[in-house]
């Protein structure tokens, strides 16, 4: 599904992957704003979400943890989530 969207953007490999109507990255304030909206959504199909505290971190620390049980490089997920440093990662394992 990512590949499909980051196709149809047609942007370049440096581009935000969501870009804001402009063209920016997203500001950390409209990124919170659309994950309320839709968490507010899935809590009516999900009620179990309601007792969950779920922010942009917990998002991505969520799937750096379900990259390593699939067996992901811990080096891999430690670029792609831009840690300067291999050794940072274990300190969020």
């Amino acid at each position: 599904m990512l590949r499909a969207w980051l196709a149809e953007r047609r942007g370049r490999s440096a581009d935000p992957a969501f870009p804001t109507i402009s063209g920016t990255s997203l500001s950390h304030d409209a990124l919170q704003y659309l994950l309320n909206k839709h968490l507010a959504v899935a809590r009516r199909h999900c009620p179990s979400l309601a007792s969950k505290h779920v922010t942009p971190h917990v998002l991505r620390h969520t799937l750096a943890m379900d990259l390593l049980q699939h067996g992901v490089d811990r080096s891999v997920i430690a670029l792609w989530l831009g840690h300067e440093s291999v050794e940072t990662t274990p300190i969020y394992l």
